[in-house]
Parts: structure tokens; C-alpha cells; sequence
């Protein structure tokens, strides 16, 4: 190819001339005097001439103030300038390419749309940061890229955009030129209510969901637009108010679910390109659902093409193994110290929240962050500078997130996956807290089910298990978590994991729901369970949708769906969520016959449910229940009622509140309780004249 300077461009560029062509292929750094930039020649493979822009005639698009920000770790839309930006500069269109590689010796974007040679564009260098740039006419959205990197010690490497908005499906591993600007959002109204909403006080029901194995065609996965129709239909009529989706950045290996990511920034192509997902994210909220996402900042995967020594450094990880490597998912840490890694992770959360309009994001594996010595064993991790075995980084970091979030977003919520005691989770960032909106309940979780799993009438042996919630209840904004985690690796199902016949096994699970709704806190249920899929959850496979045929299963999912429409018309059962006056004990010690009862509570003194369960399959009659207040009270809910598949043991349509009291109260209800039951009460109030 041959190259020379077009005459009529002459003295286009201020102060800069080239003693040879090849010169303009370096990393320098050429601004312009506003002139038209600098137009080239060059002779195709048939000879014919044919004329380019320079793309070394165009100056940088990194301010003093972006690089100052940078540098700082503060730059919060940093997503707005590294990556690829489709631009246009004195009516030239094109991308701008920019990446952070400060060790490395030189770095070229290499592409569809230049034969992937490394000579055609190498990228221009700002020092103080370690930022290479570069503009390329005449390249546009849908054109495959890689940075090629040349590293200190020789060594070339071909790596995907850490910014990319956009990549390949898996095998395949570039990074694809996209415009996140072009989708009309429709959702103004929604986002409006979003940002005056008080999540401490609101029904929260959240319907988590892997997109790839919900439904399928055959063997083919479902697109962003259909299943949008499909899910927002599914969850109006479920009562769910929140789709949580497990992680929906691009992952190299889908096993991993999402949860070993490489584009942070890229929505996954599995499912449709960036303005399907724009389009799911919309109609959900046009019609009333919102959109939690999983996000990922604990570690990421060891693939070439990714974040792993990016530059020929330790560059988003740490260096000593014995803190950058995880060593039970093989993955690498982040090293939350640096100013650029943590600017980095936090834009990415911000990016979903503005590109997206998500609603909250969960943040997978808190505890591995918070711990050094998370997983590993003595020797095989390094103290804090205290001595300690916490991160302060990630601390800090987790902090900042969640302050810059909350003020940038307001509405949105923010969602820890902790599995220890670490205290003030969700608690404020000025009070030492992390600040997270709400906190998964893993005590909850893991003490019913191991209560559920053991035999009825082995059930008053471990009654601690059960009531044992209620004493930290109110430490931690909780969100009463069944997810995926407890549906895979050989635990079977939910309705597996109960114990007994075929009947008790839907009658323990209708059960535990009913417990788990009347229960303070959020509440998640992954997807299967409402219906009770005899399967071992498979994200290779689709839903057991074929099983809603049988009364027992259509039975159990419409009890979920009753119970999420009570729990959004009870405000008893979600005003006081996270406030200790919205709870009361009315009986917890009966572990002979392993019952329960307690009162819920709503911020109106004279408003209050009464919520009973019988654990074992035995028939309780006449069973005295200490109430507040005389009077008339319906039963509004009964988990044994035929209507879901019970044997329709219970008290339709209520009970009178009587003298004698009973548990310390000046009245009480005589009531039966159902076989493996619940069954809740609510007193009517007097027709007044």
C-alpha cells in the first residue's frame, strides 16, 4: 500500500509535520487548529487511489478534567470515554477507541474493519495515566475489535475491551462497536414513581430467573423482546413486583451462569443484541415490574481474552497470588486498592442503572470480599495493615458504591449476598455501615430449610431453628432469599427437600411458603419453586412447565400467587418489614406439638394479622390463640384449603375473639389448625353508622 499526503489538506495540522508516513502510525499526540483534519491517499489492491482521513489528524477526546478524574478513581461515567464511542468530528464519523494499559509498550485496535493488522491503527499514549487512544474514521456499530498489546517484556496479547458495550457470543471472544443511544425509552413515568418510592415500607416479591432455561424453544434459547412479553405476563399474574435476573453481563462459559463474567459492560448476545434487553428492561416497567440484576465485583475469570494480566501486569488484580486468586471457583480477585479498579467496578454499576435502567443490583459473594481469608487457610493469605483478616479496601469500596449509587439513583435498590455476621450491611455508610439497601437473610434461609428437611415428628427436637430468625430479624434490612443456590449441586429441588409421602411433601412446602410470606422481610423465590419442579434445577434445560397438569402443582403455584396478592393488600404484612413493633410472639415455645403463632403488625395500631402453623401432619382442634382486641376475626388464608391441593382441615369463614384470654391477652380464638398447615386471621372492624 502506498500513502501520501493530500496537497489540499496542507497545513491542516498545527505545528505537526511527517518526515516519512510511517510516522503517523505512532503514539503521538496531534491536536488540531480546528481545520478540517488531515485527508490521505492510499492505492487499494487494484491500484486505483482512493482517499481516507487521517486518524492521527484528530485530537484526543480526553479532557484535563476526564484524565484528572481517571487518575483519582472518581470517574463515574468513565464509561462514556474508554471503550468504543461512536462519534462524529468536523463532520467525520467514526469510533473512538480508548483503553487503560499503562505497562504495557504499545497498543493497536485491530478489527473487521482493518484486517486485523496491528500496523493499521496503533493507539496514541497519554502517559500520566496509561490511557491509549484513538480515533478511526469511517468504522461504525457492528464492527468487531480487539486491542493488541505489546508488553513490556515482548510478549503480544489480544484482549477483548474491558469497556466494550457489546461482544461476541461465546466461543467467540471479540468485542463488537455498539450505540447504547439510540433505544427510545418509554418508562419516564416509571422511573419518576421509582425515585419517590420508600422500598422499607413496600411489598417487595422478587421472581429470580435464569433467561437462558425459563422457557425454550426445543433446544433454542428464548430472545430479550419475547421473553419480555412472557415473563411480564407471568409475573402480573403471579403478583411478583420484581424479575431478578442472574447475571446478564457476557460470560465466556455459560455453566458458570453469569457469575464468571468477562464483559462488564457488555449485555450478553445469547439472548439478542443491546436494544432487545433495552426493550425488556422497558416493558417491564411500562407495565409495573421492576428489573433487579446480578452484578459481579468479587472476582472474574482466567480467559486470555480477558481482564488477567491485561497489560502483561497484575493490572485489576492483585499481584501476590495469596490475594488475587480465589481458590475455589480458579478465579481472580480484584485489587480494590487501586484507584482505577475501583473507579472501573463502580461506573460499571452506574452503567446499568443509566444505559439499562435497572433497578437494583444484587451483589453476588460479599463475604469473599469482606474476608482475606475467605476460603483459604492459614498461610495462604496476607493481613490487613492492622493485622486483621478484613479488606479494608473492598470495605471502602462496597461503601462508596453504594453512597454514590443511592445519590445518583435514587429509588434503586442495592442487595448484598453475605453469608457471615458482618455487621450494618445494610445499614448507612455515615454510621460505619456498607450501605447496601438490603441484605439476603442466610440465617433464615439455612435454619428453615434444615428445619423442613427433618421428619414431623423429629420437628420438636430442633423448634430453635424455626423461631431462632426472630432474634436478629430486625439487625439487617432482610430480604427472605430462596434462590438458585439452594436448588443445585445435588440438593435437589425445593419440593424434593421435603420430607414425607407425596402429600405431605406439597402440604411441608405450601407450608414453608406460607411461613416464609407472613415472615418480616423481603422475599425471593426462584423460578420452579413456585410450582414445585421435581427437578434438580438444570440451566442446560427449560422449566418442568409439563408438571402444571397435576393438581398438586397447579395447586402449589396458585397458593404462591394468593400469597403475593395478600402480601401486597396486607399492610401488615409489609409496612413494618424491618421495624421490630411489626412482629409479636403469640406463642413460640409449643415444641411438643411444634406450632407456632404470631401476630404481624401495620403502622395502624388496630391493623394486624394472625398468622398459626401446625408443623406436624396431625390435626390440631380447639387450640386457643391469645389475640389483642374482641370481636369478629375471617381466616383470609388457609395453606390446607382444597383450592391448593389440601385436605381442606380449617375454620372458614372464622372465629369469634372470646373471654377467657389466653398467652397473655385479654381474648382468645379457638381454631383448628390443619394437617402441615397455615392459617392466618384478620379481626373485621365494626360497620360503623
Amino acid at each position: 500500500m502506498q500513502t501520501s499526503l493530500s496537497l489540499s489538506s496542507a497545513g491542516a495540522i498545527a505545528g505537526a509535520t511527517y518526515s516519512n508516513p510511517s510516522e503517523a502510525m505512532g503514539p503521538h499526540v496531534i491536536e488540531t487548529d480546528g481545520q478540517r483534519p488531515l485527508q490521505l491517499c492510499e492505492a487499494d489492491n487494484n491500484g486505483d487511489m482512493k482517499t481516507i482521513e487521517d486518524p492521527y489528524a484528530f485530537p484526543s477526546l480526553l479532557s484535563e478534567f476526564d484524565l484528572y478524574l481517571i487518575g483519582e478513581g472518581t470517574h463515574y461515567r468513565i464509561y462514556d470515554r474508554l471503550g468504543a464511542h461512536v462519534r462524529t468530528i468536523d463532520d467525520v464519523s467514526g469510533v473512538n477507541f480508548g483503553v487503560w494499559a499503562p505497562n504495557a509498550s504499545a497498543v493497536s485496535v485491530v478489527g473487521s474493519f482493518n484486517g486485523w493488522d496491528e500496523r493499521q491503527h496503533q493507539m496514541r499514549r497519554h502517559y500520566a495515566n496509561g490511557i491509549w487512544e484513538l480515533f478511526v474514521p469511517g468504522v461504525g456499530p457492528g464492527e468487531l475489535y480487539k486491542y493488541r498489546i505489546k508488553t513490556n517484556d515482548g510478549q503480544t496479547l489480544e484482549k477483548a475491551d474491558p469497556y466494550a458495550f457489546a461482544a461476541e457470543v461465546p466461543p467467540r471472544t471479540a468485542s463488537i462497536v455498539a450505540n447504547l443511544d439510540q433505544y427510545q425509552w418509554a418508562d419516564d413515568e416509571w422511573i419518576a414513581r421509582r425515585r419517590k418510592s420508600d422500598f422499607l415500607e413496600e411489598p417487595i416479591s422478587i421472581y429470580e430467573v435464569h433467561l437462558g432455561s425459563w422457557r425454550r424453544h426445543g433446544s433454542e434459547w428464548i430472545g430479550y423482546r419475547e421473553l419480555a412479553h412472557r415473563l411480564v405476563d407471568y409475573c402480573r399474574e403471579m403478583g411478583f413486583t420484581h424479575l431478578e435476573l442472574l447475571p446478564v453481563s457476557e460470560h465466556p462459559f455459560y455453566g458458570s451462569w453469569g457469575y464468571q463474567p468477562i464483559g462488564y459492560f457488555s449485555v450478553t448476545g445469547r439472548y439478542g443484541p443491546v436494544e432487545d434487553f433495552m426493550y425488556f428492561v422497558d416493558h417491564c416497567h411500562q407495565n409495573g415490574i421492576g428489573v433487579i440484576i446480578d452484578w459481579v465485583p468479587a472476582h472474574f475469570p482466567r480467559d486470555g481474552h480477558g481482564l488477567r494480566r491485561f497489560d502483561g501486569s497484575a493490572l485489576y488484580e492483585h499481584e501476590d497470588p495469596r490475594r488475587g486468586e480465589h481458590p475455589d471457583w480458579g478465579t481472580m480477585v480484584f485489587n480494590y486498592g487501586r484507584n482505577e479498579v475501583r473507579n472501573y467496578l463502580i461506573a460499571n454499576s452506574l452503567f446499568w442503572l443509566d444505559k439499562y435502567h435497572v433497578d437494583g443490583l444484587r451483589v453476588d459473594a460479599v463475604a469473599s470480599m469482606l474476608y482475606w481469608d475467605y476460603s483459604r487457610a492459614e498461610g495462604e493469605w496476607v493481613p490487613n495493615k492492622f493485622g486483621g483478616r478484613e479488606n479494608l479496601e473492598a470495605v471502602s469500596m462496597l461503601q462508596e458504591f453504594n453512597r454514590v449509587t443511592h445519590l445518583q439513583f435514587p429509588g434503586v435498590l442495592t442487595i448484598a449476598e453475605e453469608s457471615t455476621s458482618w455487621a450494618g450491611v445494610s445499614r448507612p455508610t455515615d454510621t460505619d455501615g456498607l450501605g447496601f439497601s438490603m441484605k439476603w437473610n442466610m440465617g433464615w434461609m439455612n435454619d428453615t430449610l434444615g428445619y423442613m428437611r427433618h421428619q414431623p415428628v423429629h420437628r420438636r427436637f430442633h423448634h430453635n431453628e424455626l423461631t431462632f430468625s426472630i432474634v436478629y430479624a430486625f439487625s439487617e434490612n432482610f430480604v427472605l432469599a430462596l434462590s438458585h443456590d439452594e436448588v443445585v449441586h445435588e440438593k435437589g429441588s425445593m419440593i424434593g427437600q421435603m420430607p414425607g409421602d407425596l402429600w405431605q411433601k406439597f402440604a411441608n412446602l405450601r407450608m414453608l411458603y406460607s411461613y416464609m410470606w407472613t415472615h418480616p422481610g423481603k422475599k425471593l423465590l426462584f423460578m420452579g419453586g413456585e410450582f414445585g419442579q421435581w427437578n434438580e434445577w438444570n440451566h442446560d434445560g427449560q422449566l418442568q412447565w409439563e408438571l402444571l397438569q397435576w393438581r398438586s402443582h397447579e395447586g402449589l403455584r396458585t397458593l404462591v400467587a394468593d400469597l403475593n396478592k395478600l402480601y401486597h393488600r396486607e399492610p401488615a404484612l409489609h409496612e413494618l418489614d424491618f421495624d421490630e413493633p411489626g412482629f409479636e410472639w403469640i406463642d413460640c415455645d409449643d415444641r411438643e406439638h411444634s406450632t407456632i403463632c404470631y401476630l404481624r403488625r401495620a403502622k395502624r395500631p388496630d391493623d394486624f394479622l394472625v398468622a398459626c402453623f401446625n408443623f406436624t401432619p396431625v390435626v390440631r382442634t380447639d387450640c386457643p390463640i391469645g389475640v389483642p382486641m374482641e370481636g369478629w376475626y375471617e381466616e383470609i388464608f388457609n395453606s390446607d384449603s382444597e383450592h391448593y391441593g389440601g385436605s381442606n382441615v380449617g375454620n372458614h369463614p372464622g372465629t369469634e375473639a372470646q373471654q377467657p384470654g389466653s398467652h397473655g391477652r385479654p381474648y382468645s380464638l379457638r381454631i383448628t389448625l390443619p394437617p402441615l398447615g397455615a392459617v392466618l386471621f384478620k379481626r373485621q372492624r365494626p360497620h360503623t353508622a
